[in-house]
């Protein structure tokens, strides 16, 4: 059966500012009995074997529609040279041997992308938003999407709320998304209820004018897919 792999590629070369975020994501699937296993797995070396400047994340994929198997997920986010530079290493008898024991308790690997952060709106030093509500888009002209979606969460992401907004570099599928938005809350009603519960008045109608001018200007966008992901550990 095929395992979680961890292939070290090279990063693609990009002309931009050294604190741009980048991140390479692994998707697998794990059965229940092996759900806590995996997660002590993970926590123990990562406390221990955190790359500099790399902040490691693992998260279940709670909510996802039949076609979207994967169980986890385990998320490496950090500027290009310091992503670049924890997989220039190589791989390490340490590293090995996590391995060999993460995939003893894992049922198959679901893909892996290498992509990057292109705009983050909320608070985020010190924060945590455990639940996450991620959409997977089809951007018809990525210039006047990427224009409209800074442009309405800049001015109307409330407090408790941060929304990440990103591409897929490498790993994409055959007519896959070339945005994604992950709407991240602080608990799960929040979550449920979504941005606009948290507003009221002429916030909540500042907020859905900004979004009926999102839509007219964001340049055709189609949802090819809809999820949530619950935050298990962070280092």
């Amino acid at each position: 059966m095929k395992k979680l792999v961890f292939l070290f590629s090279l990063l693609v070369a990009c002309a931009v500012n050294a604190q741009d975020n980048y991140f390479t994501t692994y998707r697998f699937i794990v059965e229940p009995q092996n759900v806590a296993t995996v997660q002590k797995l993970v926590e123990d070396y990562y406390s221990k074997n955190k790359p500099e400047g790399v902040f490691v994340r693992l998260f279940e994929n709670h909510f996802h529609d039949g076609g979207n198997m994967a169980t986890h997920a385990l998320v490496f986010t950090g500027t290009q040279e310091a992503v670049g530079n924890m997989y220039a290493g190589g791989p390490n008898d340490s590293f090995a041997l996590f391995l060999t024991r993460l995939n003893q308790h894992i049922k198959d690997g679901a893909g892996a992308i290498m992509g990057r952060d292109l705009a983050v709106h909320g608070v985020t030093n010190n924060e945590r938003y455990p639940f996450q509500r991620y959409y997977m888009l089809d951007v018809k002209d990525t210039e006047a999407f990427d224009a409209a979606h800074n442009k309405l969460h800049a001015q109307h992401t409330p407090p408790g709320v941060i929304v990440d907004m990103g591409n897929i570099i490498s790993g994409q599928a055959p007519n896959g998304p070339n945005r994604w938005v992950i709407v991240g809350f602080k608990d799960m009603k929040s979550a449920m209820g979504g941005v606009n519960s948290l507003l009221t008045g002429k916030t909540l109608a500042d907020r859905e004018k900004a979004w009926d001018e999102f839509v007219a200007s964001n340049g055709g966008v189609e949802v090819l897919r809809t999820g949530m992901r619950i935050l298990l550990g962070a280092w």
